[in-house]
C-alpha cells in the first residue's frame, strides 16, 4: 500500500515524460533506431533503408516519415506507388552489387534517384495505369541512376558538393526523348509550356485554388495531385524537421507569387506545378547551412532564382515537348553551395594572415 501510494502521484508525470521520449525518438534521422537495425536481418535491414530513400527524395532522413510518405502515394496511386518502390529498390541493390560503401547504402543515398525516375515515367505514360511493360525502363532507369551516381561523386566531392538528384534529371530527359509521344511501346504525354497564352491571362483567379496551389507544390515533388497526400507529406516532413517543413510551404508560397507575377498558366498555378521547385530550392538552404538569419535570406533567394529559372527551363524545353523536372531547384542549390563554399575559403584565408 505504502508503495502505490508513494508511485501513484508520479505516474501521470513518468507517462509524460515516456511520451515525449517516444515523440523525440521519432523526430530527426532516428540515428539510435538506425544503430539498432545493424544487427537485424537483411530484409528488415532493406525495409529501412527503402524507407528513408522515400523520405530522401524531399530532403529527409526519417523512415517514419518514409512509411507516411509512402501512405500518401498509395493513396495518390497505387500503380505509381509500385513503380517507385521498384526503382528504388532497383537503385538499391545495384548499389549493393556494384560494391558501394556500405554506410552509404545503408543511409539511402542511392535509391531516392531511381524512386523518382520511375514516378516521372508513370506519370508521362500515355499508356494508361497497370502497363506492365513499364517495368522494364523502370528497371533500367533505376539501375542507370545509380551508374550515374558512382560517376559524380568522386568528382563533385571535390568541391564538397552533393551529387543531389542530378542522376534522376539526367535520367529522365534521356529517357522522354528516346521515346517520344507516338512510340509503340512506351509512348508519352508531351510536356506543357508554363507560359501563358494570352488569352487566358484575362481569366479570374480563384484564391482558394490558388492556395491549395501552395500545398500541392510540396506533393508535386513526389508528383502527388490531390491536397490529402500533399498534407501527409508535409506531416512527413514536420515530423522530421518544423523548420525544414515550414520552409517546404514558404518555398512553395513563393514559387507560386513567382509564377502570377510571369503569368504562368493558371493549371501550372492551381495543381502546384509553379511551387514545387521553390519548395526544393528553400528547402535546400535550410539542409545545407546552419539556421541563422543570413540563412533565412538565402532559402528566400534560392527559392525566387529556383521557381524563375523553372519557367524559363520550362518554357525552353516545352518546345521540343519536354518537362524541366527539378533542373532549376538543382542548379541553383549548387551554384549556392559553390558561392558560399567560395565565400567561406576567402574568409579563412583573410583570418590567417
Amino acid at each position: 500500500m505504502w508503495i502505490s501510494d508513494k508511485t501513484s502521484p508520479q505516474q501521470p508525470g513518468g507517462f509524460k515524460q515516456r511520451v515525449i521520449k517516444t515523440l523525440l525518438y521519432c523526430t530527426g534521422e532516428m540515428q539510435q533506431f538506425h544503430i539498432q537495425m545493424q544487427d537485424k536481418f537483411f530484409p528488415l535491414q532493406l525495409a529501412e533503408c527503402c524507407l528513408r530513400g522515400i523520405s530522401r527524395v524531399i530532403l529527409v532522413n526519417n523512415p517514419l516519415s518514409g512509411a507516411l510518405i509512402l501512405t500518401a502515394l498509395l493513396l495518390e496511386s497505387p500503380w505509381q506507388t509500385l513503380l517507385g518502390m521498384l526503382g528504388l529498390l532497383t537503385s538499391n541493390l545495384t548499389a549493393v552489387m556494384l560494391g558501394q560503401d556500405c554506410a552509404e547504402v545503408s543511409s539511402a543515398l542511392h535509391g531516392f534517384n531511381g524512386m523518382l525516375v520511375a514516378l516521372l515515367m508513370g506519370v508521362f505514360s500515355s499508356a494508361g495505369e497497370w502497363y506492365w511493360w513499364l517495368l522494364l525502363p523502370v528497371c533500367i532507369g533505376g539501375a542507370t541512376t545509380t551508374f550515374l551516381w558512382s560517376g559524380l561523386a568522386p568528382i563533385l566531392d571535390r568541391w564538397d558538393l552533393p551529387v543531389s538528384v542530378f542522376p534522376f534529371n539526367m535520367v529522365i530527359l534521356l529517357y522522354l526523348a528516346c521515346t517520344g509521344t507516338s512510340n509503340p511501346y512506351f509512348p508519352n504525354y508531351p510536356a506543357l509550356q508554363p507560359g501563358a497564352p494570352e488569352s487566358t491571362n484575362h481569366t479570374k483567379l480563384h484564391v482558394s485554388q490558388l492556395l491549395q496551389g501552395a500545398v500541392l507544390g510540396v506533393g508535386q515533388i513526389f508528383a502527388c495531385q490531390t491536397i490529402g497526400s500533399s498534407l501527409l507529406i508535409m506531416v512527413a516532413v514536420l515530423l522530421f524537421s518544423p523548420v525544414l517543413a515550414f520552409h517546404s510551404l514558404l518555398g512553395s508560397v513563393i514559387g507560386t507569387v513567382a509564377g502570377l507575377s510571369v503569368s504562368v498558366q493558371r493549371g501550372f498555378l492551381y495543381s502546384g506545378l509553379a511551387g514545387f521547385n521553390g519548395a526544393l530550392g528553400s528547402m535546400t538552404a535550410v539542409t545545407f547551412f546552419i539556421l541563422n538569419w543570413r540563412t533565412q535570406l538565402l532559402s528566400i533567394a534560392s527559392a525566387i532564382l529556383s521557381s524563375y529559372m523553372d519557367f524559363a527551363l520550362g518554357n525552353l524545353l516545352g518546345f521540343v515537348g519536354l518537362p524541366a523536372t527539378s533542373w532549376a531547384s538543382t542548379l541553383i542549390g549548387t551554384l549556392m553551395l559553390l558561392l558560399t563554399g567560395k565565400t567561406s575559403e576567402n574568409t579563412e584565408s583573410q583570418g590567417d594572415k
